[in-house]
Protein backbone atom coordinates (compact mmCIF):
# COMPACT_ATOMS: atom_id res chain seq x y z
CA UNK A 1 0.00 0.00 0.00
CA UNK A 2 3.05 2.23 -0.22
CA UNK A 3 1.89 3.58 -3.57
CA UNK A 4 -1.48 4.74 -2.17
CA UNK A 5 -2.32 8.19 -0.80
CA UNK A 6 -3.66 8.32 2.76
CA UNK A 7 -6.94 10.26 2.89
CA UNK A 8 -7.48 10.01 6.63
CA UNK A 9 -6.84 7.83 9.66
CA UNK A 10 -9.36 6.75 12.30
CA UNK A 11 -9.14 4.33 15.23
CA UNK A 12 -8.68 0.80 13.80
CA UNK A 13 -8.75 1.97 10.17
CA UNK A 14 -6.89 3.88 7.47
CA UNK A 15 -8.50 5.12 4.24
CA UNK A 16 -6.37 5.28 1.08
CA UNK A 17 -6.92 6.14 -2.58
CA UNK A 18 -5.17 5.46 -5.85
CA UNK A 19 -7.14 8.23 -7.57
CA UNK A 20 -9.85 5.93 -8.93
CA UNK A 21 -10.77 3.77 -5.94
CA UNK A 22 -10.92 4.11 -2.16
CA UNK A 23 -9.48 1.43 0.11
CA UNK A 24 -10.82 1.40 3.67
CA UNK A 25 -8.39 -0.87 5.51
CA UNK A 26 -8.99 -2.17 9.03
CA UNK A 27 -6.32 -3.31 11.49
CA UNK A 28 -5.93 -6.94 12.54
CA UNK A 29 -7.88 -6.43 15.80
CA UNK A 30 -11.04 -5.26 14.03
CA UNK A 31 -13.61 -8.09 13.67
CA UNK A 32 -14.11 -9.32 10.12
CA UNK A 33 -17.86 -9.55 10.80
CA UNK A 34 -17.96 -5.78 11.40
CA UNK A 35 -16.14 -5.14 8.12
CA UNK A 36 -18.61 -7.23 6.13
CA UNK A 37 -21.55 -5.69 8.01
CA UNK A 38 -20.38 -2.18 7.07
CA UNK A 39 -20.04 -3.15 3.42
CA UNK A 40 -23.48 -4.75 3.47
CA UNK A 41 -24.99 -1.67 5.13
CA UNK A 42 -23.57 0.53 2.39
CA UNK A 43 -24.89 -1.74 -0.36
CA UNK A 44 -28.35 -1.85 1.21
CA UNK A 45 -28.45 1.93 1.55
CA UNK A 46 -27.16 2.33 -2.01
CA UNK A 47 -30.15 0.28 -3.20
CA UNK A 48 -32.54 2.88 -1.71
CA UNK A 49 -31.35 5.40 -4.30
CA UNK A 50 -29.31 7.55 -1.93
CA UNK A 51 -26.11 8.98 -3.39
CA UNK A 52 -23.56 6.63 -1.84
CA UNK A 53 -20.15 5.57 -3.22
CA UNK A 54 -20.47 2.07 -4.68
CA UNK A 55 -18.87 -0.86 -2.88
CA UNK A 56 -16.72 -2.72 -5.40
CA UNK A 57 -15.39 -5.56 -3.25
CA UNK A 58 -14.29 -6.73 0.18
CA UNK A 59 -10.84 -8.30 0.19
CA UNK A 60 -7.61 -8.61 2.15
CA UNK A 61 -4.65 -6.32 1.48
CA UNK A 62 -1.42 -7.22 3.21
CA UNK A 63 -3.41 -9.41 5.56
CA UNK A 64 -5.91 -6.68 6.52
CA UNK A 65 -9.60 -6.68 5.64
CA UNK A 66 -10.38 -3.89 3.20
CA UNK A 67 -13.55 -2.42 1.68
CA UNK A 68 -12.89 -1.17 -1.86
CA UNK A 69 -15.20 1.61 -3.09
CA UNK A 70 -15.45 4.07 -5.92
CA UNK A 71 -13.53 7.31 -5.34
CA UNK A 72 -15.47 10.58 -5.21
CA UNK A 73 -13.48 13.71 -6.00
CA UNK A 74 -14.60 16.70 -3.98
CA UNK A 75 -14.55 18.31 -0.55
CA UNK A 76 -16.17 17.24 2.68
CA UNK A 77 -18.79 19.53 4.14
CA UNK A 78 -16.50 19.83 7.15
CA UNK A 79 -13.73 21.26 4.96
CA UNK A 80 -16.13 23.68 3.29
CA UNK A 81 -17.29 24.98 6.69
CA UNK A 82 -13.66 25.48 7.76
CA UNK A 83 -12.85 27.40 4.57
CA UNK A 84 -16.02 29.48 4.45
CA UNK A 85 -17.31 30.04 8.02
CA UNK A 86 -19.28 33.16 7.02
CA UNK A 87 -21.69 30.96 5.06
CA UNK A 88 -22.16 28.32 7.73
CA UNK A 89 -25.96 28.63 7.54
CA UNK A 90 -25.83 27.42 3.94
CA UNK A 91 -23.82 24.35 4.92
CA UNK A 92 -26.09 23.55 7.86
CA UNK A 93 -29.02 23.69 5.41
CA UNK A 94 -27.22 21.14 3.23
CA UNK A 95 -26.63 18.87 6.22
CA UNK A 96 -30.27 19.01 7.30
CA UNK A 97 -31.58 18.48 3.75
CA UNK A 98 -29.38 15.41 3.33
CA UNK A 99 -30.50 14.00 6.66
CA UNK A 100 -34.15 14.50 5.71
CA UNK A 101 -33.53 12.67 2.43
CA UNK A 102 -31.91 9.77 4.31
CA UNK A 103 -34.87 9.55 6.68
CA UNK A 104 -37.29 9.43 3.74
CA UNK A 105 -35.86 6.03 2.75
CA UNK A 106 -36.50 2.52 4.03
CA UNK A 107 -34.21 -0.51 3.95
CA UNK A 108 -35.95 -3.47 5.55
CA UNK A 109 -32.82 -5.55 6.12
CA UNK A 110 -30.81 -3.01 8.09
CA UNK A 111 -30.34 -3.74 11.79
CA UNK A 112 -32.87 -2.10 14.08
CA UNK A 113 -31.91 1.00 16.04
CA UNK A 114 -34.08 0.09 19.03
CA UNK A 115 -32.33 -3.27 19.48
CA UNK A 116 -28.89 -1.70 19.12
CA UNK A 117 -29.71 0.95 21.72
CA UNK A 118 -31.25 -1.57 24.11
CA UNK A 119 -28.13 -3.74 24.01
CA UNK A 120 -25.84 -0.74 24.48
CA UNK A 121 -27.74 0.47 27.55
CA UNK A 122 -27.85 -3.03 29.04
CA UNK A 123 -24.08 -3.33 28.83
CA UNK A 124 -23.32 -0.04 30.60
CA UNK A 125 -21.78 -0.16 34.08
CA UNK A 126 -23.85 2.67 35.51
CA UNK A 127 -26.37 3.21 38.31
CA UNK A 128 -29.14 0.63 37.70
CA UNK A 129 -31.80 3.30 38.30
CA UNK A 130 -30.39 5.39 35.45
CA UNK A 131 -30.19 2.29 33.27
CA UNK A 132 -33.85 1.53 34.05
CA UNK A 133 -34.92 5.07 33.15
CA UNK A 134 -32.99 4.90 29.87
CA UNK A 135 -34.66 1.60 28.96
CA UNK A 136 -38.06 3.04 29.86
CA UNK A 137 -37.51 6.10 27.70
CA UNK A 138 -36.40 3.95 24.77
CA UNK A 139 -39.37 1.57 25.14
CA UNK A 140 -41.83 4.49 25.21
CA UNK A 141 -40.49 6.15 22.05
CA UNK A 142 -42.48 5.85 18.81
CA UNK A 143 -41.37 2.94 16.62
CA UNK A 144 -40.27 3.97 13.12
CA UNK A 145 -38.34 2.21 10.36
CA UNK A 146 -36.57 5.09 8.63
CA UNK A 147 -33.01 4.71 7.36
CA UNK A 148 -30.71 6.32 9.94
CA UNK A 149 -27.06 7.04 9.19
CA UNK A 150 -25.95 6.82 12.81
CA UNK A 151 -23.07 9.27 12.43
CA UNK A 152 -24.18 11.99 10.04
CA UNK A 153 -21.56 14.69 10.60
CA UNK A 154 -20.02 17.15 8.11
CA UNK A 155 -16.94 14.96 7.56
CA UNK A 156 -19.21 12.19 6.24
CA UNK A 157 -20.67 14.31 3.45
CA UNK A 158 -18.69 14.97 0.27
CA UNK A 159 -19.67 17.66 -2.22
CA UNK A 160 -18.32 16.21 -5.44
CA UNK A 161 -16.66 18.15 -8.22
CA UNK A 162 -19.79 17.29 -10.21
CA UNK A 163 -21.88 19.18 -7.63
CA UNK A 164 -23.55 16.04 -6.31
CA UNK A 165 -23.76 15.32 -2.58
CA UNK A 166 -22.36 11.97 -1.48
CA UNK A 167 -22.84 10.32 1.92
CA UNK A 168 -20.05 8.12 3.25
CA UNK A 169 -19.27 5.88 6.26
CA UNK A 170 -22.33 3.70 6.81
CA UNK A 171 -20.82 1.55 9.57
CA UNK A 172 -23.50 2.63 12.08
CA UNK A 173 -26.48 2.54 9.69
CA UNK A 174 -29.75 1.19 11.12
CA UNK A 175 -33.50 1.54 10.65
CA UNK A 176 -35.47 3.36 13.31
CA UNK A 177 -36.60 6.75 14.58
CA UNK A 178 -35.10 9.64 12.63
CA UNK A 179 -35.15 11.94 15.66
CA UNK A 180 -32.66 9.66 17.40
CA UNK A 181 -30.39 10.11 14.38
CA UNK A 182 -30.85 13.87 14.63
CA UNK A 183 -30.02 13.79 18.35
CA UNK A 184 -26.79 11.91 17.53
CA UNK A 185 -25.68 14.67 15.15
CA UNK A 186 -26.56 17.36 17.70
CA UNK A 187 -24.59 15.50 20.36
CA UNK A 188 -21.57 15.30 18.04
CA UNK A 189 -21.47 19.09 17.73
CA UNK A 190 -21.81 19.51 21.49
CA UNK A 191 -19.04 16.99 22.14
CA UNK A 192 -16.79 19.00 19.85
CA UNK A 193 -17.58 22.26 21.65
CA UNK A 194 -19.55 23.64 18.70
CA UNK A 195 -22.58 24.74 20.69
CA UNK A 196 -23.57 27.54 18.32
CA UNK A 197 -23.45 25.15 15.37
CA UNK A 198 -25.39 22.53 17.37
CA UNK A 199 -28.21 24.96 18.18
CA UNK A 200 -28.36 26.29 14.62
CA UNK A 201 -28.58 22.73 13.32
CA UNK A 202 -31.32 21.75 15.78
CA UNK A 203 -33.36 24.87 15.01
CA UNK A 204 -33.22 24.20 11.26
CA UNK A 205 -34.17 20.55 11.75
CA UNK A 206 -37.22 21.49 13.79
CA UNK A 207 -38.36 24.09 11.25
CA UNK A 208 -37.84 21.88 8.20
CA UNK A 209 -39.33 18.70 9.69
CA UNK A 210 -42.04 20.35 11.84
CA UNK A 211 -40.80 18.33 14.82
CA UNK A 212 -40.74 19.83 18.32
CA UNK A 213 -37.33 20.53 19.83
CA UNK A 214 -38.39 18.75 23.02
CA UNK A 215 -39.13 15.54 21.12
CA UNK A 216 -35.59 15.41 19.74
CA UNK A 217 -34.10 16.34 23.11
CA UNK A 218 -35.84 13.36 24.70
CA UNK A 219 -33.47 11.14 22.74
CA UNK A 220 -30.29 12.81 24.01
CA UNK A 221 -29.73 10.70 27.17
CA UNK A 222 -30.32 7.49 25.18
CA UNK A 223 -28.01 8.57 22.36
CA UNK A 224 -25.37 9.61 24.89
CA UNK A 225 -25.62 6.17 26.51
CA UNK A 226 -25.02 4.46 23.17
CA UNK A 227 -22.00 6.65 22.51
CA UNK A 228 -20.71 5.93 26.02
CA UNK A 229 -20.88 2.20 25.31
CA UNK A 230 -18.21 2.63 22.61
CA UNK A 231 -15.62 3.41 25.30
CA UNK A 232 -13.80 6.12 23.35
CA UNK A 233 -10.98 7.78 25.27
CA UNK A 234 -11.78 11.23 26.63
CA UNK A 235 -15.57 11.06 26.13
CA UNK A 236 -16.73 9.39 29.35
CA UNK A 237 -17.12 12.42 31.65
CA UNK A 238 -18.92 14.47 29.03
CA UNK A 239 -21.34 11.68 28.13
CA UNK A 240 -22.07 10.74 31.74
CA UNK A 241 -23.32 14.29 32.29
CA UNK A 242 -25.87 13.76 29.49
CA UNK A 243 -27.38 10.64 31.08
CA UNK A 244 -29.27 12.80 33.58
CA UNK A 245 -32.85 12.09 32.54
CA UNK A 246 -34.34 14.85 34.70
CA UNK A 247 -32.43 17.63 32.93
CA UNK A 248 -34.25 16.87 29.67
CA UNK A 249 -37.77 16.68 31.09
Amino acid sequence: MDNLQVLFTRPHKVVYTDGTKVYKTFDETFPASNVFNEALNQIRVQETGLNVPKVLEVCQMEGKWTIVMEYVKGKTLEKMIEEDPKNIDKYVDILVDIQMEIHSKKAAHLNRLREKMHNAITGLKIDPSVRYELHSRLDAAPKHNKVCHGDLVPSNIIIGEDGKRYIIDWSHAVQGNGSADTARTYLFFMMNEQKELAESYLKKVCIKTDVAKQYIQQWLPVVAAVQLSRNIDGESDFLMSWLDIISFE
